[in-house]
């Protein structure tokens, strides 16, 4: 019996996010943060900004390194056009009409405070819920495994 050619079998097309905000720098890291470590590979992880800071902010990075996050490394990113057409799922956060509309997308606007300026304990509950929202987000767009898993 011949091995079964790679080539042959179905590819599962895995499905992208790109998550918005105007700095790239806080609520879009810690949700591309947590989306990166909980869905453990399996959906394309982007973020970027309409107005990029030059730094991650330093509270975020912090309320994340205590869920065991390492957001620290990561560069704020300009929003372009790209980005958008080559996600599935885009989700915003504050950043209003600067994000490009395109048929077939799916939008999403997550009502989140801004942490700019905020210190860490202002910081965790905006964490908190962002951690709860990529959870359900997970569970939409990853179909369950044989066994319940995902």
């Amino acid at each position: 019996m011949s091995e079964p050619d790679p080539s042959e079998e179905p590819t599962v097309n895995q499905p992208s996010v790109l998550f918005v905000c105007v700095h790239n720098a806080g609520r879009s890291q810690m949700a591309a943060g947590y989306l990166q470590h909980l869905a453990q590979g399996r959906i394309e992880v982007r973020s970027a900004g309409s107005e990029p800071a030059d730094q991650v902010n330093p509270a975020a990075v912090a309320a994340m390194a205590e869920e065991g996050i390492d957001i620290s490394a990561n560069q704020p990113t300009v929003l372009t056009t790209g980005a958008v057409q080559d996600s599935d799922v885009v989700i915003t956060m504050g950043c209003g009409d600067a994000c490009p509309i395109f048929p077939g997308k799916r939008y999403e606007d997550w009502e989140l405070d801004d942490p700019a300026g905020q210190g860490l304990e202002a910081v965790r509950p905006i964490r908190d819920e962002i951690r709860r929202r990529v959870q359900a987000l997970i569970e939409d767009l990853l179909p369950a495994g044989p066994e319940g898993q995902r």
